[in-house]
């Protein structure tokens, strides 16, 4: 299955909220569009799926052209935040109605139907209406019913975003195992950062309608491409300077830069892989102005001498040993560091 949208363009009036967006999507793929509210991605996954049309552009389904078919021929489905559960039908009404569209009846509909509810956990609870489950179970049955006649992908718009946090985690976990399973391609809508790093495997970052970046998880955590990428994703510690002749050149400190970047520039270094260095006066200076607990880590507020205010973490057993500390060095070793054009 490949699933192709070319030169995608969506306009509200004079609004255009989507300019032009080119995207691929591979066979069997976990991929995650992620983004602030409002960025679009929502309206993107809307008319992959059938319920909104393009103002112009192509999608392509292993290379048939659907953009212009009604939601019910095209072979994808969605699963809803609401669920979008038939209130008067039971759980094994809820699955089966898509099939029995169809014209699957009898044993073959119950084995279909019976098979899929044991794989999400549900098979107990065949007999019962929505309004007697769990917001988990009940976008378990939500998930049973858009997999079970098999489509080409599936679409998942916020459906984790209705739950506690607890259940939340867990639903990760079965979504996660549910893909390496069925491998069926999954096309994931989610504001959450800490969700798409740890389900994806790749991640298209939106911002006003634009594809910021469209990386691995990994990659996109350590190597943003901008300054919006390295905002959102985590948290950020950004440093303005010049780059010339390998050295990055910043408010009140200089450092060695791996980069191919020249001129003005930003600095993005993640707080976690940034150290004090209490043996010698090498590094940053920084004058630490507050110390936070949060549990499994402190995040250690520093100011620059050019006034720029860098966050490291610490894990809670190093914390002693700046308990007398006011000023000290901060280093990270090169290649954690990522250097762009500067940008506003």
């Amino acid at each position: 299955m490949s699933l192709k949208l070319v030169n995608i363009t969506k306009s509200f009036g004079k609004h255009v909220v989507i300019p032009n967006l080119n995207l691929e999507i591979l066979d069997g793929e976990f991929i995650t569009l992620l983004g602030p509210s409002g960025c679009g991605k929502t309206t993107l996954l809307r008319m992959i799926a059938g319920f909104e049309l393009p103002s112009a552009g192509t999608i392509l389904l292993d290379g048939e052209d659907i953009t212009r078919l009604p939601p019910y021929r095209r072979n994808v489905n969605t699963v809803f935040q609401n669920y979008a559960l038939f209130p008067h039908l039971n759980v094994f009404e809820n699955v089966a109605y898509g099939l029995e569209q169809k014209g699957i009846k009898g044993q073959e509909l119950k084995n279909q139907v019976m098979q899929i509810l044991e794989r999400v956990q549900m098979a107990d609870f065949a007999q019962r209406k929505p309004r007697e489950l769990s917001g988990g179970q009940q976008q378990r049955v939500a998930l049973a019913r858009a997999i079970v006649n098999k489509p080409k992908a599936l679409l998942l718009d916020e459906p984790l975003g209705a739950l506690d946090l607890k259940l939340r985690k867990q639903m990760q976990n079965e979504l996660k195992q549910l893909h390496r399973d069925l491998g069926m391609t999954f096309l994931f809508v989610t504001h959450d950062q800490e969700e798409a790093l740890t389900m994806s495997d790749r991640i298209a970052v939106m911002n006003k309608g634009v594809i910021e970046q469209l990386s691995d998880p990994q990659t996109l955590y350590d190597h943003p491409k901008t300054k919006f990428v390295a905002d959102f994703i985590g948290e950020n510690n950004t440093l303005i300077g010049e780059v010339h002749d390998g050295v990055f050149k910043g408010k009140g400190f200089e450092i060695p830069a791996q980069t191919e970047v020249r001129g003005k520039a930003m600095l993005f270094i993640r707080p976690e892989y940034i150290f004090f260095n209490l043996r010698t006066p090498e590094g940053i200076k920084v004058k630490i102005a507050e110390k936070t607990f949060l549990g499994s880590l402190w995040r250690i507020r520093c100011e620059t001498l050019g006034h720029e205010w860098v966050d490291v973490t610490i894990k809670p057993d190093e914390i002693e040993k700046l308990s007398d500390l006011h000023e000290s060095y901060i280093v990270w070793k090169k290649e954690k560091a990522n250097i762009i054009h500067y940008s506003t």
